[in-house]
């Protein structure tokens, strides 16, 4: 990504914000233990814009004169020689903006603007905040803060980004394209070691491997759970044995180039069992039936009803339920079948009526089963096309063995 994909993006925020003023942060680094942070990682609309991967810049845009600032943070001496900085000939290089200024000059420049736009626009809250169980990054509510005590009206901008990031761009498609195969590699490559592995740890340690050797990093925190540890959707131990009979789930993605894969297989340690089979074939069969429905144009609600039918059914075959509208339905697929993909893991489609050529999603059935020690899923990374949709890790075996 060069610096005209990010000034492109901003052009385009702007067109969609009708010229008026846009002001976003980066992150700001979080503690890890002491006086240690975890290594950084940008949020995803600011990267977007700006290609900045460092904490505690800002961004400032001004449609009606077409001007982009950095806000450059400061960063004292001592910190520059123990963890570096971004030069301010490199952030200009990356970026595109037209000028970087220091903090105070900032503020200046925000009362100015104030005289100018009477309405500000910024990421608003995270729309499912209320279901996550971590504290957010407080980058953004410092700055919205400063915000509101400046300009008379704070306005939301996250669904214009969300838009505009759900309809991928070629460069950003070929880059997917790159992670999906590094993490395909690394797959084919880890279920040739299998039968030498003990632990979780162990295979974990393998994709741990690959990735570095490959120079990519994981998209996020990596699943390898064996036994009923797959009936903990985000199980992320990865510190049990592999247990001889039991079922294998790794859900794995690298990230390069900024932008992530999510990939999911579910091996055999050993021979499978009977009932290990038919489970695995419900959950394939429903994999291959709900990626023929995408295809532009097409509604997604009547994506996700049709998929409710195709699981209840996959679900009923298994003796799981005994009809449509048993409500056990939800015991045994307790998640979404599909989330965008992109920058984040779980990138934002921009709530579409009906799925667009550029969009990329997964596609990820799967039973659970924990009476059974059963947790089965395929997951694959979904284009829509002109005229369907192309699996883009379709070529990695769905199989069992």
């Amino acid at each position: 990504m060069n610096s005209a994909f990010f000034a492109a993006n901003r052009r385009r925020l702007t067109e969609n914000t009708k010229g008026g003023l846009t002001i976003l942060t980066a992150y700001t680094s979080m503690q890890r233990s002491a006086d240690m942070a975890f290594a950084f990682e940008q949020e995803a609309n600011f990267w977007y814009i700006t290609g900045i991967a460092e904490p505690d810049w800002w961004v400032i845009i001004d449609g009606q004169r077409n001007k982009t600032w950095l806000v450059v943070p400061h960063i004292d001496d001592v910190h520059k020689i123990f963890d570096g900085s971004l030069s301010k000939e490199d952030a200009l290089r990356q970026s595109g903006a037209n000028e970087i200024i220091e903090y105070d000059r900032a503020l200046s420049l925000l009362r100015d603007l104030a005289k100018k736009h009477s309405i500000v626009h910024t990421l608003g809250e995270h729309p499912h905040k209320d279901h996550f169980n971590f504290i957010e990054n407080p980058a953004q509510r410092k700055l919205t803060a400063i915000l509101e005590r400046t300009f008379n009206s704070v306005q939301d901008c996250r669904k214009e980004l969300s838009k505009l990031r759900a309809i991928k761009q070629p460069v950003e498609i070929t880059a997917m394209k790159k992670a999906i195969r590094l993490t395909t590699d690394a797959f084919e490559a880890v279920q040739h070691k299998l039968s030498e592995l003990n632990y979780e740890y162990e295979v974990e340690a393998e994709f741990d491997y690959f990735f570095k050797k490959h120079a990519v990093s994981h998209a996020y925190d990596p699943i390898v759970a064996v036994g009923k540890n797959a009936c903990t959707l985000h199980y992320t131990k990865n510190n049990s044995p592999l247990q001889k009979k039991s079922l294998l789930l790794m859900d794995i993605g690298a990230k390069y180039g900024g932008y992530s894969a999510d990939i999911t297989r579910t091996y055999a340690i050993d021979k499978p069992s009977p009932r290990q089979i038919a489970v695995h074939d419900a959950v394939e069969r429903s994999h291959q039936a709900i990626i023929k429905l995408i295809k532009p144009g097409f509604s997604v609600r009547e994506y996700h009803e049709k998929v409710d039918e195709i699981m209840k059914h996959a679900l009923m075959e298994l003796g799981l339920m005994k009809n449509m509208d048993d409500e056990a339905y939800r015991t045994y697929f307790p998640h979404a079948v599909s989330h965008g993909l992109g920058i984040d893991p779980h990138d934002p489609l921009g709530a579409p009526e009906v799925f667009e050529e550029g969009m990329i999603l997964t596609v990820e059935p799967g039973i659970y089963i924990p009476e059974e020690n059963i947790g089965i899923r395929i997951e694959d990374d979904i284009l829509v096309t002109k005229t369907g949709r192309s699996n883009l890790s379709g070529h990695l075996s769905t199989g069992l063995v």
